[in-house]
């Protein structure tokens, strides 16, 4: 017998099954040997919300949820924080391996000459009302593109494919600032090329009258700094939905449509403006153990706290914490912040949130550094997708290299009525229809 397998006995028949394990998996095809009769379709596992289901093999980010590890392509994501910019781990997510100084530059002046969107979007911008949630407006956005790139439905061409990353990494900033600057009803600015990819975003956003836009440096290498922790963050329900996408061949502009509307949810991207609201609810650090307590009888939910995957402290969230005091130093404290710090000292403590291993996780600071920053609510999310871009674009083209790859089709547990006969209107009684 294979050392690296499993035997199951099926206690219906008492039939012994050998399946092999690798990479600490078993093929959930395999379980279809296990029948009770000719006739029985086979075993299938039933796993909602992919709690325990591996959908690819991938060699892009490594989680250890327990020990609180995140690695890109093996690099800690300290360290890429630390030392990277975006650009630069957008490459290696993509590639796998850091660029060298001339890959970095040319990479650099590629993505910034091709940052302008085509004629047709600032029209169809037009089209959207100025209170659209830039989210929604950045999802129709990017699906435009489609329109505009039709040769893009080649995916399975390296060069189209890799031309259709290079104008969705340099767009979606574009696209993102011109969604926000028309829902505070200003007129858009277009992209410079001389700046840095995070200078000409906040340029973007942000520059009024002067000839030049001068972010400050502080404040544009946090904000890089948070595309880099963003850039990628495994088989999460976006990067789900990307894959799922792009599985059928649709084209990358449609099929991150669809990652951004997943990104979209308060349980997904939209979280840490749910923390933002959480802390305007407390309002001061007196009112944190009322809070607690509201927390522990179920009467609301700590937000920034707990991850599906994270049980321990999420490594993302250290670093945040860190660049907030940074970011602070210029825009001046955030009271917000405060309430946090004792919120997450009190939780820290509490054998309620260790017991049920609920640590801060990436949105727990975020929002509050977006907010002092100068950003509306509404675009904390669209920050996110920014740099999440990466990830998205480095997954999508795994997944199209991967010869084990079919398009998504998960099965179903069915537990809906057996074959029924139909029955004329006339015949049907009232007690009989089921409501809708």
């Amino acid at each position: 017998m294979p050392e690296d397998s499993m035997t199951i006995i099926d206690n219906r028949t008492g039939v012994s099954y050998t399946l092999p394990v690798k990479n600490g998996a078993i093929r959930a095809m395999d379980l279809r040997q296990i029948k009770t009769s000719p006739e029985d379709f086979g075993l299938i596992a039933y796993d909602p919300a992919f709690m325990n289901t591996a959908s690819c093999e991938s060699r892009i980010t490594f989680i250890d949820g327990d020990k609180g590890i995140l690695q890109y392509r093996g690099y800690p994501i300290d360290q890429l924080a630390e030392h990277c910019t975006y650009l630069e781990t957008a490459w290696l997510v993509l590639n796998g391996e850091l660029p060298t100084e001339s890959q970095l530059e040319d990479w650099t002046c590629e993505i910034a000459s091709h940052a302008a969107v085509p004629d047709d979007i600032p029209r169809i911008l037009q089209g959207f009302r100025r209170d659209a949630h830039p989210m929604s407006v950045l999802a129709s956005l990017v699906a435009a593109l489609s329109s505009d790139y039709p040769e893009a439905k080649n995916v399975h061409d390296p060069a189209v494919r890799r031309l259709q990353i290079v104008r969705l990494l340099a767009q979606v900033p574009t696209l993102a600032a011109y969604a926000y600057r028309h829902s505070l009803g200003l007129p858009i600015v277009p992209p410079d090329p001389s700046l840095s990819y995070t200078e000409n975003f906040l340029s973007m956003l942000w520059k009024k009258d002067e000839p030049n836009y001068q972010a400050n440096p502080v404040l544009a290498r946090a904000l890089d700094v948070l595309f880099v922790l963003h850039a990628d963050h495994e088989q999460n329900c976006s990067t789900n939905a990307m894959r799922a996408i792009g599985s059928s061949f649709a084209d990358p502009y449609m099929t991150m449509a669809g990652a951004i509307a997943a990104l979209s949810g308060p349980l997904h991207g939209g979280a840490n403006e749910e923390v933002l609201k959480m802390l305007d609810e407390i309002g001061s650090s007196d009112h944190i153990p009322a809070y607690i307590r509201k927390v522990k009888s179920g009467e609301c939910k700590l937000m920034g706290f707990g991850h599906r995957v994270y049980k321990n402290y999420d490594p993302r969230a250290g670093i945040i914490k860190r660049i907030a005091e940074q970011v602070f130093a210029v825009t001046g404290r955030n009271p917000k912040l405060d309430i946090a710090i004792a919120l997450e000292k009190i939780a820290l403590e509490d054998e309620y949130f260790v017991k049920r291993k609920l640590y801060p996780n990436v949105d727990f600071y975020s929002g509050i550094i977006y907010q002092a920053m100068g950003f509306q609510p509404e675009i904390f999310t669209v920050l996110f997708a920014i740099g999440r871009n990466a990830g998205w674009l480095a997954q999508w083209q795994e997944l199209l290299a991967d010869p084990a790859q079919k398009i998504a089709r998960p099965r179903q547990v069915f537990l809906g009525s057996a074959r029924r006969e139909f029955v004329p209107l006339d015949q049907r009684g009232a007690a009989g229809a089921a409501a809708v």
